[in-house]
């Protein structure tokens, strides 16, 4: 992975937070963003995109990346609020909440995709950035991890719908469950379910 990002920060910054999201697409459950700072000039070869990797090798990241990560945070927001304000701005709401939770706070941080709006930080967007930044990489693989976790709970509460197999993303499975037994409270009713 290039960490050419992070690296030229390094050079000004101590404290440089990633932050990305999992969840924009599932037609049920939340969307879900991690920010994470890393120490000073780390790289790992393993850390990249999530979406590149195993479950496995996602969990088994997951934990090397909490447990040396100077700090880190998560940003939840629900179903319900993402129809109330739509996917765009609960994404934001959900980054802006992860970043919030930072103790220390960063010096600058690195967002993947567009602009957030307003921060008390200088931060920098960057289109594809998990593939660009190890710490956006990091905050991925966070934030994925993490919004499966949540929906196999919720497969729990919901198991006719098979959330612990597509995690609410729009599969052939999940659109058959759904027009056998009808939404549940964790679907996004302002998306296309059927």
């Amino acid at each position: 992975m290039k960490a050419l990002p992070d690296q030229r920060l390094w050079r000004k910054y101590n404290l440089i937070a990633g932050v990305d999201e999992a969840g924009r697409g599932p037609l049920a459950g939340p969307v879900v963003a991690a920010a994470v700072v890393l120490p000073r000039h780390y790289l790992h070869p393993g850390i990249e995109d999530s979406k590149k990797l195993s479950p496995a090798r996602r969990d088994e990241l997951y934990n090397v990346i909490i447990g040396m990560a100077l700090t880190y945070s998560f940003g939840i927001v629900d179903a319900r609020t993402i129809d109330t304000v739509n996917i765009l701005q609960a994404t934001r709401m959900a980054m802006r909440e992860a970043i919030a939770g930072l103790k220390p706070a960063p010096q600058f941080v690195l967002i993947d995709g567009q602009s957030i709006g307003d921060l008390p930080f200088q931060y920098q967007p960057l289109i594809k950035g998990d593939t660009l930044s190890i710490s956006i990489a990091a905050a991925s693989i966070l934030a994925k991890v993490r919004r499966d976790a949540i929906m196999c709970e919720y497969h729990n509460s919901y198991p006719q719908y098979y959330f612990q197999r597509h995690k609410g993303y729009p599969t052939k499975l999940h659109r058959a469950c759904i027009q056998k037994h009808g939404s549940c409270p964790i679907h996004r009713m302002s998306f296309r379910l059927l």
